[in-house]
């Protein structure tokens, strides 16, 4: 089971843009990445063409690596891990390790 998913809010622990929190907008699993909402910016130099007949630098959210992301808590509010445990109905699912609430 993956720790973070698409749609959570995440927290950044190291790197440049460290102690910003955003929205993840997809993860990549082979690759243990994932794009975040507002987080690690990079500069693309893209060529005129066609459809874009301005050209130039475009600035664009690059994927950060997952063990720089901690998930944010909705109950708690609160940078934690993740933990995984499995319901009484055997299903697992995403915990707290601070509050114990189910996170999703």
């Amino acid at each position: 089971m993956k720790k973070i998913i698409k749609n959570d809010t995440v927290k950044v622990i190291a790197g440049r843009d460290r102690g910003k929190t955003g929205r993840v907008l997809s993860v990549f699993p082979k690759k243990n990445r994932a794009l975040v909402e507002g987080v690690n910016f990079v500069k693309k130099h893209t060529r005129r063409t066609q459809q874009d007949q301005q050209g130039g630098i475009v600035t664009k959210e690059s994927p950060i690596h997952i063990s720089n992301l901690l998930l944010v808590c909705k109950g708690c509010g609160k940078p934690t891990r993740a933990g995984v445990t499995s319901l009484s109905d055997g299903t697992k699912t995403r915990i707290c390790k601070e509050c114990k609430e189910i996170v999703s």
